[in-house]
Formats: structure tokens, C-alpha cells, sequence
């Protein structure tokens, strides 16, 4: 995997009643561990977000809180092809073969942001939509979460 696979890492977090957003190393978009200890040196009060957007090709979402992870990934399919997903695949203990699927699905804890206004019900509905990249599904996501205008201005 080369480091322009990545379309993007981010961490958003929320600090004293604002939406931070940082890019992160693009390199962060190649191991899940990696992300996850990145993520853990920044504050929230309800956990830090890790945004990735794979090749215009899938996408993860980490929510760190302390030593708790959640993650959920776009597209199961992936797992076979990329690193990022074969190690969201291992944190969920999907089965071997997750990544034959035929259907590209998303799996994990698609209530990741059910809490902050994203339900899973509206993942999959951006997941399915196949007018959609992933970049604009998280795009999707950071407005509906209130800080579509910080990632816009850290992404350009």
C-alpha cells in the first residue's frame, strides 16, 4: 500500500464545548493500532473520532474514548485488499473469508455515533448510496456531527 491510497486522516475531537479537526500522517491510514495510539493524545469529552478515507474506495471510522475503541468499516469487501480493513476486520473478530463477501456491507458498531446525532440506520443509508465516495459519505457525516466546516478547512 502506498501512502497516496489515503485520501485522508483525521482525528476530530470535542474540547471545551468545540469540534477540533486535525489531519493526521497518512501513514496512520495503513494500521488500525497505529490510529488508535494517535488518537489517544488528543482530549474529548465524547471521544476522539478517527476519520479515514481509503483510495476512494471505503472508509473507517475509530471512536476512542480512554482504553474503550469502537470502529465500523464501510465495506466488508475490503478486508481481502487492505491492510486498514484486514486490521478493523481482526478487532472485530469478523470470521476468515469476512472479505469474500459479495455485497459490499458495512460492518463493526455501526452505533458509533448514534449517541452524537448519527444513527446506524444513517450509515448504512450512506453506505448504500452508490452516488456516493467515501470521502463524501464522511464529509456527509462531519456535517451532520457539526464540523463539516472544520474538515473542509483542514482538507481544503
Amino acid at each position: 500500500m502506498a501512502e497516496d491510497d489515503v485520501d485522508f486522516a483525521v482525528a476530530a475531537y470535542h474540547d471545551e464545548g468545540r469540534w477540533q479537526v486535525v489531519e493526521l500522517d497518512p501513514r496512520l491510514g495503513e494500521d488500525v493500532d497505529d490510529l488508535r495510539d494517535a488518537l489517544g493524545r488528543f482530549p474529548s469529552d465524547v471521544g476522539v473520532l478517527g476519520l479515514v478515507s481509503m483510495n476512494d474506495d471505503f472508509f473507517v471510522i475509530v471512536r476512542r474514548s480512554g482504553t474503550q475503541l469502537r470502529v465500523m468499516l464501510s465495506d466488508v469487501t475490503a478486508v481481502d485488499d487492505w491492510p486498514l480493513a484486514d486490521g478493523v476486520a481482526d478487532l472485530l473478530d469478523l470470521a476468515a473469508g469476512a472479505g469474500a463477501a459479495e455485497d459490499a456491507e458495512p460492518v463493526g458498531d455501526l452505533e458509533i455515533l448514534s449517541d452524537l446525532g448519527v444513527t446506524a440506520s444513517d450509515l448504512v443509508a450512506l453506505c448504500d448510496d452508490d452516488d456516493l465516495y467515501p470521502d463524501d459519505v464522511l464529509f456527509d457525516v462531519a456535517e451532520r456531527l457539526g464540523f463539516g466546516g472544520e474538515l473542509e478547512a483542514v482538507l481544503g
